[in-house]
């Protein structure tokens, strides 16, 4: 295939879940249909069975901004060059923003391969990983090869991490605990006090015993809006064993370019970095992601189409007299009447994909918020189950 073809099937792509007839009108202009059927239909979001609304991962259906697609285009031309290089220009440029030094920060294959790298870097025989249940699964997942024990806590009555039992299951391990805050939470959207979590960060630092280890998510920072909440980076800069993660795959729509980092101390840091493999992120995907830092129109444009998808599901969710729980990330968790898993099939069938179950909630779902139009039209599938007696 021709690399002009390639970039232009990229392209197309990229507008797919935003614009499905767009596409499918430039896909007649191009040439393309073909080709771009053959590898992008899986993820186009045209509302089909075949193909549903994606409203069950957590992505910016705006997709990545202009400016980042034109800079992923442009680093094509260095495709042919390993990254070290650019990944410390990029160090040097994210994190005076964050407001640390370039090497406080490092950088993953999304934040997801961040996490792994902690747990790599931390479990093992005799530590124990505490989480919240439920939240985000990766961290659990990865701790099986190591012989690593887990302990799951169960949510607080607002849906917070109930900090005091997790310092109880912390207190317990035999050797060294690591707590996994993600925060706000996924699946829930939930905010847990910052100045809590800043507390028994403190308390542990004070104690300086090096048995207890932070793993703060802050996947959805740039989402929240509650002026409560705050970032937990100063302290990971400054204290052993805090570590915070986040990803370009939210607010950037950035989640199949891959890009994600951590931020914490000097010692940190190079714990956690004896794990990292070597150019473990892209040419591409730092482009797109420099970009979008300086991009501050697209910021604000996602933010406002999240909160007015947002404010649809809530009215038609209040209508339907479903309870949901407050979100401050890009997607709500209400509740369902019946099986959850017949819940999704249906929705399936009417070519919507909705979230996973998430034990042990299973009488509710997450549902994330994708474009206006999208969100009507769950809000028209969903009046029309309880029409039929569904929900």
């Amino acid at each position: 295939m021709r690399r002009r073809d390639f970039l232009r099937a990229g392209a197309l792509a990229g507008a797919a879940a935003a614009a499905p007839s767009t596409l499918a009108a430039a896909e007649a202009d191009t040439g393309l249909a073909s080709l771009a059927g053959r590898w992008f239909s899986p993820v186009r979001g045209a509302g089909t069975v075949q193909d549903p609304l994606r409203l069950n991962a957590n992505e910016n259906p705006l997709g990545i901004s202009p400016s980042a697609r034109q800079a992923a285009i442009d680093a094509f031309a260095v495709a042919n060059r390993y990254t070290d290089n650019q990944a410390a220009v990029f160090r040097a440029k994210l994190a005076p923003m964050l407001g640390v030094r370039d090497e406080e920060v490092f950088l993953g294959n999304g934040s997801t391969e961040v996490l792994q790298m902690a747990v790599q870097a931390y479990g093992g025989e005799g530590a124990r990983i505490v989480t919240a249940d439920p939240t985000f699964e990766d961290v659990a997942g990865y701790r099986l090869p190591l012989d690593t024990e887990l302990v799951k806590v169960p949510l607080d009555v607002n849906h917070a991490h109930d900090l005091g039992r997790m310092r109880e299951a912390a207190a317990g391990a035999s050797g060294r605990a690591v707590i996994y805050l993600c925060n706000p939470n996924n699946p829930t959207g939930t905010l847990t006090p910052t100045g809590d979590v800043a507390e028994w960060i403190d308390e542990v630092a004070a104690d300086d015993s090096d048995r207890t280890v932070f793993l703060i998510d802050e996947a959805y920072f740039e989402l929240v809006e509650d002026p409560s909440y705050d970032s937990l980076i100063p302290r990971a800069r400054t204290l052993n064993d805090v570590l915070v993660v986040r990803t370009f795959s939210k607010i950037y729509g950035m989640a199949g370019m891959r890009l994600g980092y951590g931020v914490g101390n000097g010692r940190t840091v190079q714990q956690v970095t004896e794990w990292i493999a070597n150019n473990n992120t892209n040419q591409l995907a730092m482009a797109a992601a420099s970009a979008s830092l300086d991009d501050d129109a697209f910021r604000a444009r996602s933010l406002e189409l999240n909160r007015a998808s947002r404010q649809l599901v809530m009215d038609t969710l209040d209508e339907l007299g479903l309870e949901y729980l407050p979100s401050n990330t890009n997607f709500i968790m209400h509740r369902i009447q019946g099986d959850v898993r017949e819940y999704i099939g249906r929705f399936r069938e009417r070519g919507i994909a909705v979230g996973r179950p998430f034990p042990p909630m299973l009488d509710y779902n997450r549902l994330s918020l994708g474009s206006v139009e999208e969100m009507g039209r769950w809000a028209e599938t969903i009046r029309d189950f309880r029409a039929r007696g569904w929900v």
